[in-house]
């Protein structure tokens, strides 16, 4: 006696990664590509954000086991673009946020005197920061260091050191107006 024949249609072998995705590239390039400039309203942040989603896609251990791969190329895409966004907010933020106000006229000595007493309570506030803070902040607003370069130094990703900027930055900002008030 013989086994049951299976009724299940034969499954097609399945395509290499690089091909389906080669595919996909070429089906649905131009439509990522409209979707992308929608939300980030730049075509090459839009291509940027694009060629990033490919790349994943491109990295997954088995972009076989995705039955939806132009789904989630979309859905990886919109999130990075979310990210970005995330992000520029992020830095415009950092960069309104100023201690001192400039002043036009030449400096009068109480002005002087002002300024000391301001830059010393600055930097007590400044050393009530957590040493990480601390660290990432004075490296970037008083050395200089881009975030990239305090990452680097700090071992951690921008991201985290911009985190860092922006709470010291809030921080203190908060204690110099609580010591003026």
């Amino acid at each position: 006696m013989s086994a049951p024949e299976s009724t299940a249609p034969p499954q097609p072998a399945p395509a290499d990664a690089g091909t389906r995705i080669a595919a996909l590239f070429e089906a649905h390039n131009r439509t990522l590509l409209r979707f992308l400039n929608c939300r980030l309203r730049s075509p090459q942040e839009a291509k940027e954000v694009a060629q990033e989603a490919y790349v994943r896609l491109l990295q997954l251990d088995s972009p076989g086991g995705i039955g939806y791969l132009r789904a989630f190329l979309f859905k990886t895409a919109a999130n990075l673009a979310v990210d970005r966004l995330k992000s520029a907010r992020r830095r415009e933020r950092i960069d309104q946020l100023e201690f001192f106000h400039e002043q036009a006229a030449a400096p009068s000595p109480e002005s002087g005197i002002a300024a000391e007493q301001e830059l010393s309570t600055l930097l007590s506030i400044i050393e009530e920061l957590p040493p990480k803070c601390r660290y990432a902040f004075i490296k970037h607003r008083f050395y200089g260091n881009s975030l990239r370069e305090v990452a680097a130094a700090m071992n951690l990703s921008e991201r985290m050191v911009r985190l860092y900027v922006e709470r010291a930055l809030t921080y203190c900002r908060i204690r110099l107006e609580g010591v003026d008030a």
